[in-house]
Formats: C-alpha cells, sequence, structure tokens
C-alpha cells in the first residue's frame, strides 16, 4: 500500500468537509468502519483523521468519536502558493507584474510626504483629501452623491464588508445574499452568528421576483450584491435591472450592501444601485483588484443617517486606516495613474477572456472580468476535480466554496490573472483541458 495513501484519503475527506457533504460538528466513521468501506487499514485511516486534526479539521473525544470542527471556506477558496511551478488560478487579483512600476514610484513620493500630522491620529475615518481622493476613484465609476461626510476609509473591501455587517445587523439576523456568492461574505456570516439565505440569479443577477419573495418570507435585515463581474459567476446587472432592485429596496426600506470592487472592468460605466437608492445603499469600493490587494484601501459610501455609527464602529475597531497606504492610493488617484493602471487591467482580463474562449471553443461562458465559471463534464464533481487539479500543480476553486445555499453546483471557478505570464497561462488552461476530458475511473476512488 502507498504510503501517501493516507493523504489522499484526507484530501478526500477535506473537500467533504468543505462542500458541507460532512458539515460542522457532525461524527465522523470510526477507523474500522471507514477502512472497511475504502479496503485498506484502520491504521491508514487514523493517519489521515490524525493529518486533518493537526490542520485543524477535525477534533477528537476519547469515548465519542472524531468530529468536523467549525472553518471557513475562504482560505480553501483562495489559496496563495510558495510554488512557482503551481498554475494558480484561485487568486483573483490584477496582473501585479504590470502595476509594480507605478507603485513603486508612488510609495518612494510617499515616504517624502510623510509629517508627523499625516502620520498621527485623524478624525473621521482618514484624513480629509485622502477621502477626497476616494471620491474621485468612485465618481470615475458612476457613483453619484459622494462627499467627504459620507465617504468613509476602510482597510479594503472585506474589512468594510465586516464593518457594515457588524455594525447594522445583530447575532441571528439574517442576510439575503447571491445563491451564488463570494465566500468572504459567507465566512463573516458565519464567525458573526447571521443567518444567510441565498436567493436565486438570472442571466442579469439578482432576480427581483425572487428577491421581493425572499425579503417577504425571511425578513432580513441586509441584503449583499455583487453588481459587477459577479464573483463567482461573472454576470454584470445591467442599469435596468439595478433600478429594479432599487425600487425593491425604496420600496421595502431594507438596507443594500453593494459590493462594487469590479466595476472598473466594465467598458463604459454603469450607475450603481446606490445612485437609485441612496438612503438604504452602502456601496463599496477598493484598490484591491484594480491595483494591489496589499495596499487595503476601501472606499464606503454610507447613507448620511448610518456615518456616525460607522465612524464609531471604525474608531473602536482600528481606530483608522492606515494613512500611509492611502497617501499612495491618493497620490495614483490624483495623477491619474490609478485610472491608467484599472484601464490596462481590463484590456488584460478582456485579452485573457478571449484566450480561453480559444482554448474552450464547446463551452458557452456567461463570465467576463477577471474569472471564468467554468461548467464541468458530467462525470466530474467540483471537489473531486479540485482535488485532482490539485495533485497536478493546477489550483482551481471548486464551485462548492461559493454555494449559499449549500446546494450542488456543476461549476469550478478559474482566476485568470493571478498568473503573471500569458504564456504560462496558456499552459495551465491546456493542462486544465487534459483533465476535463479525462476518465473519472482513473482516480483515486472514494
Amino acid at each position: 500500500m502507498s504510503n501517501s495513501k493516507f493523504i489522499r484519503i484526507a484530501e478526500v475527506i477535506e473537500q467533504k468537509i468543505e462542500s458541507g457533504e460532512f458539515p460542522p460538528s457532525s461524527k465522523l466513521p470510526t477507523h474500522r468502519l471507514l477502512a472497511e468501506d475504502l479496503k485498506t487499514t484502520p491504521a491508514t485511516v487514523a493517519k489521515a483523521y490524525k493529518l486533518l486534526s493537526d490542520k485543524g479539521c477535525l477534533e477528537s473525544f476519547i469515548g465519542r468519536g472524531t468530529f468536523v470542527r467549525a472553518s471557513s471556506k475562504l482560505d480553501k477558496a483562495i489559496q496563495a502558493t510558495d510554488q512557482e511551478t503551481d498554475f494558480n488560478f484561485s487568486i483573483l487579483q490584477p496582473c501585479l507584474e504590470k502595476n509594480l512600476s507605478a507603485l513603486k514610484s508612488a510609495y518612494k513620493q510617499a515616504a517624502e510626504l510623510l509629517t508627523p500630522s499625516v502620520i498621527g491620529y485623524a478624525e473621521h475615518s482618514g484624513h480629509k483629501a485622502h477621502r477626497e481622493a476616494g471620491i474621485k476613484w468612485v465618481n470615475k465609476y458612476g457613483l453619484k452623491g459622494a462627499t467627504e461626510e459620507n465617504i468613509l476609509l476602510t482597510n479594503g473591501a472585506q474589512h468594510a464588508l465586516s464593518l457594515i455587517i457588524e455594525t447594522i445587523t445583530k447575532p441571528g439576523d439574517t442576510i439575503l445574499v447571491e445563491q451564488l456568492t463570494y465566500p468572504g461574505i459567507l465566512a463573516i456570516a458565519n464567525l458573526s452568528n447571521r443567518r444567510v439565505v441565498g436567493v436565486e440569479l438570472d442571466e442579469y443577477g439578482l432576480c427581483p421576483n425572487a428577491l421581493s419573495s425572499a425579503i417577504d418570507e425571511y425578513s432580513p435585515t441586509m441584503i449583499i450584491t455583487i453588481p459587477s463581474h459577479q464573483n463567482p459567476t461573472g454576470i454584470s446587472m445591467p442599469e435596468s435591472r439595478k433600478k429594479e432592485i432599487a425600487k425593491i429596496i425604496n420600496e421595502k426600506k431594507i438596507w443594500l450592501v453593494e459590493d462594487d470592487i469590479y466595476c472598473f472592468l466594465d467598458d463604459e460605466p454603469v450607475a450603481p444601485i446606490a445612485n437609485f437608492a441612496p438612503d438604504y445603499t452602502f456601496h463599496i469600493s477598493s484598490l484591491s483588484k484594480a491595483i494591489s490587494p496589499a495596499m487595503r484601501c476601501g472606499y464606503l459610501k454610507s447613507p448620511d443617517s448610518q456615518v456616525t455609527a460607522l465612524n464609531a464602529s471604525i474608531r473602536t475597531n482600528i481606530w483608522l486606516a492606515s494613512p500611509i497606504n492611502f497617501i499612495v492610493a491618493t497620490l495614483l488617484i490624483e495623477s491619474g495613474d490609478a485610472f491608467q493602471i484599472a484601464t490596462q487591467q481590463r484590456i488584460i482580463a478582456n485579452e485573457r477572456q478571449k484566450m480561453v474562449r480559444e482554448i474552450y471553443p464547446s463551452i458557452e461562458f456567461n463570465s467576463s472580468g477577471y474569472h471564468i465559471w467554468l461548467p464541468l463534464p458530467e462525470h466530474w464533481q467540483p471537489d473531486r476535480f479540485a482535488m485532482e487539479a490539485k495533485s497536478r500543480g493546477i489550483i482551481i476553486t471548486s464551485g462548492s466554496y461559493f454555494c449559499a445555499n449549500n446546494k450542488s453546483t456543476k461549476y469550478i471557478r478559474l482566476s485568470l490573472m493571478s498568473i503573471g505570464s500569458k504564456e504560462r497561462l496558456r499552459d495551465g488552461l491546456h493542462e486544465l483541458q487534459k483533465l476535463l476530458h479525462s476518465d473519472l475511473n482513473s482516480f483515486f476512488p472514494y
């Protein structure tokens, strides 16, 4: 028996945990029963359980058995790797090599601008000049009504999401999300004990009729949507759909979070939902996807009625977002470099979308932007496919991580941007194509 078999068993169990087949706190089979099922030995199963326990996935109790620990899906959906030989299709980020020169120059300029007043404490969520730059950024992509008072500075979009949920909702509240959504939203809700309910998507994004029905049925406190180049489906709402959603929000008088971090990828600006429902919509933008995730610069436009509460939460939680990073952000925005970088990234994304369609001509895609929502052949399940891809040095994200209602899906998400070289990206897509057409039965059975 191969010494690595226990590792493969552990990988399969971990995939079942992440997909929800083995939910948190559920009891796993005994070593003997699982060994009989897999035609292996109890010692091999014990080694697999030990490996998963060391990773924090399982916990064992004498006399009670082995149980699944509660954990976040986020670290599995987004996998950073130091292995340069890997094809990493799991991270949604810009092609950073293209941005290095401008970033180095801006950080060098920022060092000359450091003064005691700049690096000290500031009122509100950050300095006035940095909030003014944020207004220029969001205005460029169609947002109206942003002011020095209602634009807040956050440590990226993820911090903004967490901030809004913690401030506006309370434990036990229901939050409506798209039925396929960004795992970071699910992770925040899980950690903060908020109930999440997925709402149907159609070809134009969040479905108005389904949303209205879900509001009536579940009485949620908040709705979260990703309107542009939606993660994971890649769907972008047209303005007409955004107006339909805004009408429901205004009529129902319910909070909406518009996570609009991919809006710069639109060929032409499309007005956000916040323009049509400003009293109830929190609009989130950031520089993470356009320039660099390491900058942690988020711009949150709040309804005027919630500015004071959010500022108090920011001060309680982090006091203020780092002014040093916002100096760099402001330099890039004021010089116009930020918008040029964003345009360049959009062009690269469009080129790579075209490449995928050339390599996979028989597959129909509705996706756009930084990623592809790739349908799998009938014989593949997404978790199993992700495991086999990883064994070949291909890191992809199973569609199961995006399911708000724990329903099955036959898709995987592929980032097209984290692999810097076009040639290497092409090689990775071809390797993935070989796996797509491989015989399932040739792999490790479970």
